[in-house]
């Protein structure tokens, strides 16, 4: 949980994705018995995001059925195919009117981020936070989105560029943290990367 005197932190969980050049849903692979999704919710609320808001595009009935999202909004992006632009503009449009300062944003389609690399990035939630995961120095996520930003993310994030036309606006904000020692920062998005983080595909998709 957050620290005494810290703000509180809610948590955005993007699985809307249809995983075209992987052949279906990043939020229906599964490592081991659970799925994915399953996983990243687990990340964001063992650092103490609440409320957690999950946001579902593809399959989404398909996902809400195999899915736990235990004390999870599920929030549906209808407009996915776009790209996560507005995903990101549908998370935090579900925090609208909810108490928290910040809020840590996670993408489903990012295996090898861990709970460590998570604690690193959201350690000092405020309205005014701009924090990214790095990766070979490169920025990724997690990412923690202060409330005063959110606004500004939501209107510039288009199509699969999320949040980057925002915080190169905003680059001398920006606090980087390094998660290369802790965290696996590739995206999936060849079929050939499933084994190289043990993912399968959920059972009857």
């Amino acid at each position: 949980m957050a620290e005494a005197g810290v703000g509180r932190i809610a948590g955005i969980v993007v699985a809307a994705g249809g995983g075209r050049r992987i052949g279906g849903p990043e939020a229906l692979l599964q490592r081991g018995d659970a799925l994915l999704v399953d996983e990243v919710c687990g990340i964001a609320q063992e650092v103490g995001c609440a409320p957690l808001i999950v946001v579902l595009g593809a399959a989404a009935n398909q996902v809400r059925a195999a899915a736990r999202l235990a004390d999870a909004r599920v929030v549906v992006d209808k407009a996915w195919g776009t790209g996560l632009g507005s995903s990101l503009r549908v998370g935090l449009e579900a925090l609208d009117g909810v108490d928290v300062d910040a809020a840590l944003v996670l993408t489903v389609d990012m295996p090898g981020v861990t709970v460590e690399a998570a604690r690193r990035v959201a350690l000092l939630p405020h309205s005014g936070a701009l924090v990214c995961a790095t990766y070979d120095g490169l920025r990724s996520y997690p990412m923690l989105l202060g409330r005063r930003h959110w606004s500004g993310v939501a209107t510039l994030a288009k199509s699969d560029v999320g949040a980057r036309p925002y915080l190169l606006a905003h680059k001398t904000e920006i606090v980087d943290i390094a998660c290369d020692t802790v965290a696996d920062g590739h995206r999936i998005d060849k079929p050939d990367q499933m084994g190289l983080f043990g993912l399968t595909r959920a059972a009857g998709e």
